[in-house]
C-alpha cells in the first residue's frame, strides 16, 4: 500500500486537543553519562507526554539534554558511556524502557521512528540509496521488492527529490547535504509511525524545502494522527509547527507551556534569551547603506564567467553520456571588508562555487585575487593563494582531526606556511583562542571534548591563523543553536571590522543572511537569478524564485498568518544535462517564459 493510500484510508483524525489520547509519555526519565570525574545526569527526572495529533517541540542549547532524551526514547544510548538509570517511556502500555534490543529492532522505524540531524551518520556510505530505504520498508512490512522500490519512489518524490527513481542507484556520497537528509526523512515517512521523532529535522535544508517539509509532517500528522516529538533550535521552525514547547537547560525542564502563551509571555528568563536571540526579518531596512558605512572599497576577488561540471557515465562501456551544470557561467565580485552572500536552495551550486574559489575542485571561466587570476598556477602559487582565502565548513566536527589536540589543529596552518619562529606559533595560537572566545588551558584538549558552538569557534580560529583576505564560510552557522549562532556571528562581525577580512558567506538561512551580509546573490540551478544589496534584495525582490525563498522563510510568531505555500508538481527541474545539449541559461528578462514561473503557477 502506498503512503497516499494509506493516508487515503485512514481517513482524518480528531485533533489531539480533541481527543486527549496520549500515544507516547516519558514519566520520571534520568540518563547518566560516565566521564573521567564520576557519572553526572544529562537528562534529570524528565517527564511529558504527547498526544495523538500532536507536535511537542523540545528546545534548548547544545548540551541541554534533547537528543540524549530522544536516543533513550528509542532504545539508542551510546553505551556504555550513556545508560538509562531511571524512569518510563510508555508507548501505550510497552514500556520501552524495559524491551531488550530484539523487542526495540520491532518498534523501531515501525510504530516509533527518528529522523536524526546528521544524515551522513545515518546513512550506509557502501549501499546505495535505493536498498537502504528499501530494505528499511521491507523489514518492517512483508511486500516485495517491486513494490517496495515503488514505495521507496513515491517517499523520495514525497520530499521532492529530483529524478527519484535515478537516485535509487547513487551512493550517499554523491548526494549534496540538503538532498541526504531529504533521503533520511523518506525512510522515516515511508514506514508511516506512530510517533515520529525529528531531531532538527530541516537543519540542511533550505527554506523552499525547510517549508514543504514540515508541510508533509503537518499532513501526516492530520491524516495518520501521528505524534511528532521536534527537536530543533529554530524557533520560528517551533512557532509555526508546535502545538507545546518544553524547553530544557542542563537535561532539566525550565519551562513547558503552549506555544502561543510561552511566545507571548515566557516565564523564564532563559527562555526569554533564547527568543531574544532568534534572527529576525526585516534587519537590513535600517542599516547604513554599503558605500556610506565602508568608504570607497577594492575590489578583492572577481569571478568572470565561472563554471564548474561534473561527467556522468553510463552504459555497458562505462562512457560520459551527461554533465552536472553545477556552476553556469556566473560572475560576480566581493569587495574588500565585505561580507558578500550566496543564497539559493540546495543543490543550486553555493558550495560548488566555494569550493572553486578554495581550489577544491577544477573550474572553467577566471577567478581573480587582488589582481591576480589565480587560475593555472603551479603548485607553489596555489599554496601563496591559500594564505589568502580559507574556508570554515558546515560541520566543525568534521572538520577536526579528532586525533589532534585543538592547540595543534589551529597551529597547523603556521606550520605549514612556515610562519614565525615555534615559540611565536605557540603565542599566536592562544592569542586566536582567547579572540574567539575560548581559553589557553583549552588548547590541550580534543575536539571531542568541546560542544558545537565550541568546535565552530575553534575552526574560526584555524582560519583567521593565517591572516587571510578572504574567508569562506559554508553553511558555518547553520548547526548551531540560536543563542550560539548569534554569539558566532557577532563575533564573525568584530573580526571583520579589527582585521579587515571579507567573508562568502553561505547559508539557506534567510533571517541569518540578511543580518550579516552586505550583498547577496541568488543562486538557482547554478546560475545567478538575482543580485544586489541586502536591502534591496529583502525589501524589493525582482524574481519570483527569490521572493518565493523569502516568502517561506518561518516566522518566530505562532500568530503570524502566512499566505498559503504553494507545492510543486511535475517534474522536477535538474541541473543534469546531457552531453551534447547547450547550457540553459536562466536571465531575469526571461523569466516570463521560464520553467521558474510555469513551476510558480502549479498550485494543490
Amino acid at each position: 500500500m502506498s503512503v497516499s493510500e494509506a493516508i487515503s484510508e485512514a481517513g482524518t483524525v480528531m485533533p489531539a486537543s480533541q481527543t486527549g489520547e496520549p500515544v507516547l509519555r516519558v514519566d520520571g526519565l534520568t540518563v547518566m553519562v560516565d566521564g573521567e570525574d564520576g557519572s553526572r545526569p544529562v537528562v534529570s527526572d524528565l517527564s511529558f507526554e504527547v498526544r495523538r495529533g500532536e507536535t511537542l517541540a523540545l528546545a534548548g542549547e547544545s548540551g541541554s539534554g534533547k537528543s540524549m532524551t530522544s536516543l533513550a526514547i528509542m532504545g539508542l544510548l551510546p553505551k556504555p558511556a550513556a545508560r538509562l538509570a531511571g524512569g518510563r517511556v510508555l508507548l501505550g502500555e510497552t514500556d520501552l524502557a524495559r524491551l531488550g534490543e530484539a523487542g526495540m529492532r520491532r518498534i523501531r522505524g515501525d510504530r516509533v521512528a527518528m529522523i536524526f540531524q546528521e544524515p551522513m551518520t545515518s546513512l550506509n556510505p557502501v549501499l546505495t540509496i535505493g536498498r537502504q530505504v528499501i530494505e528499511a520498508i521491507q523489514a518492517h512490512e512483508p511486500i516485495g521488492r517491486r513494490q517496495a522500490r515503488e514505495r521507496a519512489i513515491e517517499a523520495l518524490n514525497a520530499v521532492r527529490i529530483p529524478e527519484a527513481e535515478s537516485r535509487l542507484s547513487q551512493h550517499p556520497h554523491e548526494l549534496s547535504g540538503g538532498m541526504r537528509q531529504r533521503v533520511v526523512i523518506a525512510m522515516a515517512l515511508a514506514l508511516k509511525p506512530d510517533v515520529l521523532i525529528a531531531d532538527e529535522p530541516t537543519t540542511a535544508l533550505d527554506v523552499t524545502v525547510q517549508a514543504q517539509i514540515l508541510q508533509l509532517l503537518k499532513d501526516l500528522q492530520r491524516d495518520l494522527g501521528t505524534a511528532i516529538i521536534l527537536i530543533t533550535h529554530d524557533m520560528g521552525v517551533v512557532a509555526e509547527t508546535a502545538d507545546r514547547v518544553i524547553v530544557l537547560r542542563n537535561g532539566k525542564m525550565v519551562e513547558e507551556n503552549a506555544i502561543d502563551v510561552l511566545f507571548a509571555k515566557p516565564r523564564e528568563p532563559y527562555t526569554r534569551e533564547l527568543l531574544a536571540a532568534v534572527p529576525r526579518m526585516g534587519t537590513s531596512r535600517d542599516r547604513i547603506p554599503d558605500a556610506e558605512r565602508r568608504g570607497a572599497a577594492k575590489t578583492l576577488l572577481s569571478a568572470h564567467d565561472l563554471s564548474v561540471r561534473f561527467d556522468l557515465t553510463g552504459g555497458v562501456l562505462g562512457r560520459v553520456n551527461r554533465r552536472v551544470h553545477a556552476v553556469e557561467g556566473i560572475s560576480f565580485d566581493i569587495q574588500a571588508r565585505e561580507t558578500f552572500s550566496l543564497v539559493g536552495e540546495s543543490g543550486c551550486g553555493k558550495s560548488t562555487t566555494a569550493k572553486a574559489i578554495a581550489g577544491l575542485v577544477p573550474y572553467e571561466g577566471d577567478l581573480i585575487l587582488d589582481g591576480r587570476n589565480i587560475g593555472g598556477l603551479d603548485r607553489a602559487g596555489r599554496k601563496r593563494v591559500r594564505r589568502d582565502i580559507q574556508m570554515i565548513f558546515q560541520d566543525p566536527f568534521a572538520s577536526l582531526d579528532s586525533r589532534m589536540t585543538v592547540g595543534d589543529l589551529v597551529r597547523e596552518p603556521l606550520d605549514i606556511h612556515d610562519v614565525g619562529k615555534p615559540r611565536e606559533r605557540n603565542e599566536r595560537v592562544v592569542e586566536l583562542f582567547e579572540r574567539v572566545g575560548l581559553t589557553a588551558d583549552q588548547v590541550r584538549r580534543y575536539p571531542h571534548e568541546f560542544s558545537g558552538g565550541q568546535r565552530q569557534r575553534i575552526c574560526i580560529a584555524r582560519a583567521l591563523a593565517l591572516r587571510p583576505k578572504l574567508i569562506v564560510a559554508d553553511e558555518s552557522v547553520s548547526a548551531l543553536d540560536v543563542s550560539v549562532q548569534a554569539r558566532v556571528l557577532d563575533l564573525l562581525k568584530e573580526l571583520q571590522a579589527e582585521f579587515g577580512i571579507a567573508y562568502l558567506f553561505i547559508s539557506h538561512d534567510m533571517a541569518v543572511v540578511e543580518t550579516i551580509s552586505d550583498r547577496v546573490a541568488v543562486m538557482y540551478l547554478g546560475q545567478i537569478v538575482e543580485m544586489g544589496s541586502c536591502a534591496q534584495i529583502f525589501a524589493d525582490p525582482r524574481h519570483p524564485y527569490t521572493r518565493r525563498l523569502i516568502e517561506a522563510v518561518p516566522v518566530p510568531d505562532p500568530n503570524y498568518e502566512r499566505a498559503p505555500f504553494i507545492r510543486m508538481t511535475g517534474e522536477i527541474p535538474t541541473p543534469v544535462r546531457k552531453l551534447n545539449d547547450p547550457p540553459e541559461r536562466l536571465t531575469l528578462q526571461d523569466v516570463g517564459g521560464g520553467h521558474l514561473v510555469a513551476e510558480e503557477a502549479v498550485r494543490v
